[in-house]
């Protein structure tokens, strides 16, 4: 007997001992794999949500920094309307010697300007005049007796109203006729 014939019966095999060990690593590893898939599939489902709360955050940052600019525009034009219904007034009762006066044709522009320059901002005048009495647009201060028709109308405007776009800024002050 050979040297090698005496150890190989008595001794296991190097190779066989590792495949002998080898499926509870096997077990191990797999599990181990498993729970890092879990753990990679919870930490995507976190970034997805972390990128859609960021794209919400951005959207909802800018219609605020848009209504921000929208109301703060609104005051400033609320703060001029009573000077463009006082111009308006003014230029109601200017006498026909004055409208005759060159300078006079000069003051007219300021209205028209300052009318141009709340048109170019999304400002427009509430048509009232003839049309259904709406407490969305109107704001009755008197009812008068009206003809045939003209019940739940507007029959005459006090004071004119605008709208900022699609939000009404100051209602009309409106006569609602009835019948």
């Amino acid at each position: 007997m050979t040297q090698n014939d005496n150890a190989t019966p008595n001794q296991p095999d190097a190779g066989v001992a590792d495949t002998a060990a080898a499926p509870g690593e096997l077990e191990a590893l797999k599990a181990r794999v498993a729970q890092l898939e879990k753990e990679s599939a919870e930490n995507k489902d976190q970034w997805l949500r972390a990128v859609a709360d960021y794209k919400n955050f951005k959207r909802r940052t800018d219609q605020e920094r848009a209504d921000l600019i929208r109301g703060a525009s609104a005051g400033l034009i609320l703060k001029l309307l009573p000077v463009l219904d006082d111009l308006e007034r003014a230029m109601g009762s200017v006498t026909p010697e004055v409208a005759a006066s060159a300078w006079y044709g000069g003051f007219k522009l300021i209205p028209q300007k300052l009318q141009a320059v709340l048109e170019s901002e999304g400002v427009a005048a509430i048509q009232a005049l003839g049309q259904d009495f709406d407490p969305n647009f109107h704001e009755a201060v008197i009812y008068e007796a009206a003809g045939d028709g003209q019940g739940g109308k507007v029959v005459g405007e006090l004071q004119k109203g605008y709208m900022l776009r699609e939000r009404v800024l100051r209602p009309t002050m409106v006569k609602v006729g009835q019948e």
